[in-house]
Protein backbone atom coordinates (compact mmCIF):
# COMPACT_ATOMS: atom_id res chain seq x y z
CA UNK A 1 0.00 0.00 0.00
CA UNK A 2 1.10 3.76 -0.73
CA UNK A 3 1.28 6.46 2.37
CA UNK A 4 -0.11 9.34 2.47
CA UNK A 5 2.79 11.39 1.72
CA UNK A 6 3.32 9.34 -1.53
CA UNK A 7 -0.72 9.77 -2.60
CA UNK A 8 -0.14 13.41 -1.77
CA UNK A 9 2.86 14.11 -4.14
CA UNK A 10 1.32 11.92 -7.02
CA UNK A 11 -2.02 14.13 -6.77
CA UNK A 12 0.23 17.35 -7.15
CA UNK A 13 2.50 16.52 -10.08
CA UNK A 14 -1.34 15.29 -11.62
CA UNK A 15 -2.66 18.73 -10.93
CA UNK A 16 0.69 20.60 -12.57
CA UNK A 17 0.76 18.40 -15.32
CA UNK A 18 -3.14 19.31 -16.32
CA UNK A 19 -2.20 23.12 -15.59
CA UNK A 20 0.12 23.57 -18.95
CA UNK A 21 -2.24 21.05 -21.01
CA UNK A 22 -5.40 23.83 -20.08
CA UNK A 23 -3.13 26.76 -21.31
CA UNK A 24 -1.90 24.77 -24.27
CA UNK A 25 -5.51 24.59 -25.88
CA UNK A 26 -6.69 27.83 -24.67
CA UNK A 27 -4.01 29.52 -26.96
CA UNK A 28 -4.62 27.02 -29.73
CA UNK A 29 -8.43 27.66 -29.26
CA UNK A 30 -7.54 31.81 -29.90
CA UNK A 31 -5.29 31.49 -32.66
CA UNK A 32 -7.41 29.23 -34.41
CA UNK A 33 -10.28 32.14 -33.94
CA UNK A 34 -7.60 34.48 -35.39
CA UNK A 35 -6.59 32.56 -38.60
CA UNK A 36 -10.15 32.11 -39.14
CA UNK A 37 -10.92 35.86 -38.50
CA UNK A 38 -7.92 36.95 -41.05
CA UNK A 39 -8.63 34.57 -43.76
CA UNK A 40 -12.49 35.59 -43.22
CA UNK A 41 -11.68 39.17 -43.90
CA UNK A 42 -9.03 38.50 -46.61
CA UNK A 43 -12.46 36.84 -48.66
CA UNK A 44 -14.32 39.57 -47.72
CA UNK A 45 -11.90 41.75 -49.51
CA UNK A 46 -11.32 39.57 -52.42
CA UNK A 47 -15.12 39.29 -53.30
CA UNK A 48 -15.32 43.07 -53.38
CA UNK A 49 -12.25 43.92 -55.55
CA UNK A 50 -12.85 41.09 -58.00
CA UNK A 51 -16.60 42.52 -58.46
CA UNK A 52 -15.06 46.06 -59.00
CA UNK A 53 -12.67 44.14 -61.44
CA UNK A 54 -15.72 42.41 -62.85
CA UNK A 55 -17.85 45.75 -63.13
CA UNK A 56 -14.31 47.00 -65.40
CA UNK A 57 -13.80 44.52 -67.34
CA UNK A 58 -17.19 42.86 -67.88
CA UNK A 59 -15.79 39.81 -67.11
CA UNK A 60 -17.38 36.83 -64.98
CA UNK A 61 -14.46 35.05 -63.28
CA UNK A 62 -10.89 37.41 -62.05
CA UNK A 63 -8.21 35.98 -60.54
CA UNK A 64 -6.15 38.64 -58.36
CA UNK A 65 -2.88 38.11 -56.18
CA UNK A 66 -2.90 39.84 -52.36
CA UNK A 67 -0.13 42.07 -53.74
CA UNK A 68 -2.65 43.79 -56.06
CA UNK A 69 -5.35 43.67 -53.46
CA UNK A 70 -4.07 45.51 -51.11
CA UNK A 71 -2.59 48.23 -54.25
CA UNK A 72 -6.67 48.47 -55.34
CA UNK A 73 -7.18 49.04 -51.65
CA UNK A 74 -5.05 51.78 -51.28
CA UNK A 75 -6.00 53.17 -54.65
CA UNK A 76 -9.20 53.28 -53.78
CA UNK A 77 -8.29 55.09 -50.12
CA UNK A 78 -6.61 57.61 -52.72
CA UNK A 79 -9.43 58.18 -54.68
CA UNK A 80 -12.06 59.05 -51.70
CA UNK A 81 -9.40 61.41 -50.71
CA UNK A 82 -9.49 63.04 -53.77
CA UNK A 83 -12.75 63.36 -54.00
CA UNK A 84 -13.12 64.87 -51.23
CA UNK A 85 -10.42 67.40 -52.17
CA UNK A 86 -12.14 68.01 -55.14
CA UNK A 87 -15.39 69.42 -53.56
CA UNK A 88 -12.77 71.30 -51.05
CA UNK A 89 -11.46 72.87 -54.04
CA UNK A 90 -15.14 73.94 -55.89
CA UNK A 91 -16.42 75.20 -52.13
CA UNK A 92 -13.33 77.24 -51.76
CA UNK A 93 -13.70 78.65 -55.41
CA UNK A 94 -17.35 79.45 -55.10
CA UNK A 95 -16.30 83.00 -54.45
CA UNK A 96 -15.56 83.31 -58.10
CA UNK A 97 -18.74 83.34 -58.99
CA UNK A 98 -20.24 86.18 -57.19
CA UNK A 99 -19.31 90.28 -58.19
CA UNK A 100 -16.29 91.52 -56.06
CA UNK A 101 -15.10 95.16 -55.53
CA UNK A 102 -13.87 96.91 -58.52
CA UNK A 103 -10.80 97.92 -56.80
CA UNK A 104 -7.77 96.18 -54.80
CA UNK A 105 -5.68 97.71 -52.19
CA UNK A 106 -1.72 95.94 -52.19
CA UNK A 107 -1.33 97.76 -48.86
CA UNK A 108 0.48 100.78 -49.94
CA UNK A 109 -1.83 101.73 -53.30
CA UNK A 110 -5.44 101.40 -54.53
CA UNK A 111 -5.15 99.26 -57.85
CA UNK A 112 -8.14 99.53 -60.24
CA UNK A 113 -9.36 96.33 -62.11
CA UNK A 114 -9.09 96.10 -65.52
CA UNK A 115 -12.69 96.59 -67.43
CA UNK A 116 -12.20 94.09 -69.93
CA UNK A 117 -9.80 91.91 -71.70
CA UNK A 118 -10.18 91.00 -76.07
CA UNK A 119 -9.33 88.11 -77.07
CA UNK A 120 -8.72 89.21 -80.99
CA UNK A 121 -8.57 85.81 -82.73
CA UNK A 122 -6.22 85.28 -85.36
CA UNK A 123 -4.06 82.74 -87.44
CA UNK A 124 -1.13 82.24 -89.51
CA UNK A 125 -0.74 84.42 -92.59
CA UNK A 126 -3.05 87.61 -91.14
CA UNK A 127 -0.57 90.34 -90.31
CA UNK A 128 -2.30 92.91 -92.86
CA UNK A 129 -5.39 92.02 -90.64
CA UNK A 130 -3.48 92.48 -87.43
CA UNK A 131 -1.72 95.66 -88.55
CA UNK A 132 -4.90 97.05 -89.64
CA UNK A 133 -6.81 96.86 -86.24
CA UNK A 134 -3.59 98.16 -84.54
CA UNK A 135 -3.74 101.37 -86.69
CA UNK A 136 -7.54 101.49 -86.14
CA UNK A 137 -8.27 100.92 -82.68
CA UNK A 138 -5.74 99.01 -80.67
CA UNK A 139 -2.53 100.95 -80.91
CA UNK A 140 1.15 99.71 -80.06
CA UNK A 141 3.75 100.48 -77.89
CA UNK A 142 3.23 103.61 -75.47
CA UNK A 143 -0.71 104.04 -77.01
CA UNK A 144 -1.44 100.45 -75.83
CA UNK A 145 -0.24 100.93 -72.36
CA UNK A 146 -2.60 104.19 -72.45
CA UNK A 147 -5.58 102.32 -73.56
CA UNK A 148 -4.60 99.61 -70.99
CA UNK A 149 -4.29 101.78 -68.32
CA UNK A 150 -6.77 104.86 -68.72
CA UNK A 151 -9.74 102.86 -70.65
CA UNK A 152 -9.39 99.97 -68.64
CA UNK A 153 -8.91 97.34 -72.20
CA UNK A 154 -6.30 94.63 -72.42
CA UNK A 155 -6.29 94.00 -76.32
CA UNK A 156 -4.75 91.00 -77.03
CA UNK A 157 -4.01 89.02 -80.47
CA UNK A 158 -4.64 85.49 -79.53
CA UNK A 159 -3.42 82.36 -81.63
CA UNK A 160 -2.08 78.89 -81.35
CA UNK A 161 0.95 76.71 -82.34
CA UNK A 162 1.71 75.83 -85.87
CA UNK A 163 1.13 71.80 -85.99
CA UNK A 164 5.13 71.51 -86.80
CA UNK A 165 6.37 73.28 -83.98
CA UNK A 166 8.64 75.69 -84.85
CA UNK A 167 8.76 76.20 -87.87
CA UNK A 168 8.25 79.72 -90.28
CA UNK A 169 5.10 79.92 -88.86
CA UNK A 170 5.52 79.94 -85.20
CA UNK A 171 8.34 82.06 -85.88
CA UNK A 172 6.89 84.92 -87.29
CA UNK A 173 4.56 84.66 -84.92
CA UNK A 174 7.13 85.25 -82.52
CA UNK A 175 9.35 87.75 -84.43
CA UNK A 176 5.94 90.15 -84.41
CA UNK A 177 5.40 89.54 -81.29
CA UNK A 178 8.50 90.68 -80.01
CA UNK A 179 8.11 93.96 -81.71
CA UNK A 180 4.74 94.77 -80.93
CA UNK A 181 4.41 92.47 -77.49
CA UNK A 182 0.38 92.48 -77.83
CA UNK A 183 -0.04 88.85 -78.23
CA UNK A 184 -1.21 85.99 -75.95
CA UNK A 185 -0.06 82.56 -77.53
CA UNK A 186 -1.71 79.31 -76.29
CA UNK A 187 1.25 77.15 -76.55
CA UNK A 188 -0.89 73.76 -76.07
CA UNK A 189 -3.23 75.07 -78.73
CA UNK A 190 -2.59 73.31 -82.22
CA UNK A 191 -3.94 76.07 -84.59
CA UNK A 192 -6.72 74.93 -87.04
CA UNK A 193 -9.55 76.06 -88.50
CA UNK A 194 -11.28 73.35 -86.93
CA UNK A 195 -10.46 73.80 -83.22
CA UNK A 196 -11.87 77.34 -82.49
CA UNK A 197 -13.92 75.69 -79.90
CA UNK A 198 -10.96 74.49 -77.80
CA UNK A 199 -9.34 77.59 -79.21
CA UNK A 200 -12.24 79.56 -77.00
CA UNK A 201 -11.73 77.71 -73.75
CA UNK A 202 -8.20 78.14 -73.37
CA UNK A 203 -8.42 81.74 -74.29
CA UNK A 204 -11.16 82.06 -71.25
CA UNK A 205 -9.35 80.12 -69.27
CA UNK A 206 -6.05 81.37 -69.75
CA UNK A 207 -6.91 85.10 -69.65
CA UNK A 208 -9.37 84.29 -66.26
CA UNK A 209 -6.47 83.00 -64.91
CA UNK A 210 -4.27 86.02 -66.04
CA UNK A 211 -5.94 89.01 -65.64
CA UNK A 212 -8.42 90.05 -62.59
CA UNK A 213 -10.73 91.83 -64.74
CA UNK A 214 -14.68 92.53 -64.69
CA UNK A 215 -15.26 91.31 -68.48
CA UNK A 216 -13.70 88.84 -70.81
CA UNK A 217 -14.40 89.47 -74.42
CA UNK A 218 -13.74 87.68 -77.65
CA UNK A 219 -13.64 89.18 -81.15
CA UNK A 220 -12.94 88.29 -84.87
CA UNK A 221 -9.74 89.67 -86.67
CA UNK A 222 -11.87 90.84 -89.32
CA UNK A 223 -13.99 93.11 -86.60
CA UNK A 224 -13.49 96.76 -85.53
CA UNK A 225 -14.27 97.75 -82.25
CA UNK A 226 -15.32 101.09 -81.20
CA UNK A 227 -13.68 101.07 -77.06
CA UNK A 228 -15.15 103.82 -75.95
CA UNK A 229 -18.90 102.38 -76.57
CA UNK A 230 -18.14 99.08 -75.25
CA UNK A 231 -16.73 100.68 -72.09
CA UNK A 232 -19.79 102.34 -71.72
CA UNK A 233 -21.98 99.14 -72.14
CA UNK A 234 -19.90 96.98 -70.16
CA UNK A 235 -19.97 99.70 -67.21
CA UNK A 236 -23.92 99.18 -67.25
CA UNK A 237 -23.82 95.62 -66.12
CA UNK A 238 -21.31 95.78 -64.04
CA UNK A 239 -24.07 95.06 -61.02
CA UNK A 240 -25.01 91.36 -62.76
CA UNK A 241 -22.59 88.95 -61.39
CA UNK A 242 -23.10 86.44 -64.20
CA UNK A 243 -23.92 87.79 -67.68
CA UNK A 244 -23.31 86.94 -71.35
CA UNK A 245 -23.48 89.60 -73.68
CA UNK A 246 -23.72 89.33 -77.49
CA UNK A 247 -25.59 89.44 -80.65
CA UNK A 248 -27.88 86.99 -79.66
CA UNK A 249 -29.33 84.25 -82.26
CA UNK A 250 -30.26 80.87 -83.27
CA UNK A 251 -28.86 79.40 -86.39
CA UNK A 252 -29.60 76.65 -88.11
CA UNK A 253 -28.15 73.02 -87.22
CA UNK A 254 -26.41 71.50 -90.18
CA UNK A 255 -26.33 67.59 -90.38
CA UNK A 256 -24.67 67.05 -93.98
CA UNK A 257 -21.42 66.55 -93.92
CA UNK A 258 -20.52 68.67 -97.32
CA UNK A 259 -21.95 72.01 -95.90
CA UNK A 260 -19.63 74.78 -94.84
CA UNK A 261 -21.16 74.50 -91.27
CA UNK A 262 -21.65 71.17 -90.98
CA UNK A 263 -22.12 70.11 -87.23
CA UNK A 264 -21.45 66.46 -86.28
CA UNK A 265 -23.49 66.58 -83.20
CA UNK A 266 -26.16 67.77 -85.41
CA UNK A 267 -28.34 64.76 -83.26
CA UNK A 268 -28.08 66.32 -80.18
CA UNK A 269 -29.88 69.50 -81.12
CA UNK A 270 -33.54 68.25 -80.94
CA UNK A 271 -35.86 68.99 -83.98
CA UNK A 272 -32.07 69.76 -85.99
CA UNK A 273 -33.36 72.73 -87.50
CA UNK A 274 -32.06 75.35 -84.99
CA UNK A 275 -29.57 75.68 -82.19
CA UNK A 276 -30.37 77.27 -78.57
CA UNK A 277 -29.86 81.08 -78.40
CA UNK A 278 -26.22 81.82 -78.05
CA UNK A 279 -24.38 84.66 -78.86
CA UNK A 280 -22.81 85.64 -82.65
CA UNK A 281 -18.87 84.60 -82.89
CA UNK A 282 -17.62 87.61 -84.24
CA UNK A 283 -17.97 89.43 -81.06
CA UNK A 284 -19.41 88.35 -77.44
CA UNK A 285 -18.51 89.80 -73.96
CA UNK A 286 -18.76 87.39 -70.64
CA UNK A 287 -18.67 88.44 -66.96
CA UNK A 288 -15.79 87.53 -64.43
CA UNK A 289 -17.70 84.57 -62.93
CA UNK A 290 -18.73 82.89 -66.11
CA UNK A 291 -14.93 82.85 -67.36
CA UNK A 292 -13.54 81.49 -64.03
CA UNK A 293 -16.36 79.15 -64.31
CA UNK A 294 -14.71 77.87 -67.87
CA UNK A 295 -11.18 78.51 -66.30
CA UNK A 296 -12.57 75.51 -63.61
CA UNK A 297 -14.43 72.92 -65.45
CA UNK A 298 -11.74 73.24 -68.98
CA UNK A 299 -11.19 69.94 -69.08
CA UNK A 300 -15.49 68.82 -69.05
CA UNK A 301 -16.84 71.42 -71.23
CA UNK A 302 -17.90 69.99 -74.55
CA UNK A 303 -16.37 71.89 -77.38
CA UNK A 304 -18.96 71.64 -80.38
CA UNK A 305 -17.66 72.32 -83.87
CA UNK A 306 -18.19 76.39 -83.37
CA UNK A 307 -17.02 78.66 -81.17
CA UNK A 308 -20.15 80.31 -80.48
CA UNK A 309 -22.51 77.80 -80.13
CA UNK A 310 -19.73 75.92 -77.66
CA UNK A 311 -19.51 78.92 -75.58
CA UNK A 312 -23.61 79.18 -76.08
CA UNK A 313 -23.74 75.60 -74.87
CA UNK A 314 -21.52 76.28 -71.41
CA UNK A 315 -24.35 78.75 -69.75
CA UNK A 316 -27.14 77.31 -70.92
CA UNK A 317 -27.95 75.36 -67.80
CA UNK A 318 -26.45 77.88 -65.23
CA UNK A 319 -28.11 80.96 -63.69
CA UNK A 320 -26.71 83.63 -66.01
CA UNK A 321 -28.43 86.62 -67.36
CA UNK A 322 -28.71 86.29 -71.17
CA UNK A 323 -28.62 90.10 -73.23
CA UNK A 324 -29.31 90.48 -76.32
CA UNK A 325 -27.49 93.71 -77.45
CA UNK A 326 -28.08 95.19 -80.86
CA UNK A 327 -24.54 97.14 -80.10
CA UNK A 328 -23.09 93.71 -80.79
CA UNK A 329 -24.31 92.51 -84.42
CA UNK A 330 -21.29 93.66 -86.46
CA UNK A 331 -22.95 93.10 -89.55
CA UNK A 332 -23.24 97.13 -89.75
CA UNK A 333 -21.70 99.79 -88.40
CA UNK A 334 -24.34 102.11 -87.06
CA UNK A 335 -24.56 104.91 -84.49
CA UNK A 336 -23.58 103.65 -81.14
CA UNK A 337 -22.58 100.83 -82.42
CA UNK A 338 -19.78 98.69 -80.64
CA UNK A 339 -17.98 96.93 -83.63
CA UNK A 340 -18.02 96.48 -86.88
CA UNK A 341 -16.91 93.47 -89.71
CA UNK A 342 -14.84 94.31 -92.87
Amino acid sequence: MQSRGSSARLSGMAFRSRVPTLFLSMFATFATIYVAGRLWQDAENRVLLIKELDKITGQGQSAISVDDTLKIIACREQHKKLSSLEMELASARQEGFTSKRSTETDGTHSKKRPLVVIGIFTRFGRENNRNAIRKAWMGTGAALKKVEKEKGVIPRFVIGRSANRGDRFDGAIDSENRQNNDFTILNNHVEAPGELSKKAKLFFAHAADKWDAEFYAKVNDDVYVNIDALGATLANHLDKPRVYIGCMKSGEVFSEPSHKWYEPDWWKFGDKKSYFRHASGEMFVMSQALAKFVSINRSILRAYAHDDVSVGSWFIGLDVKHINEGKFCCSSWSTGAICAGV
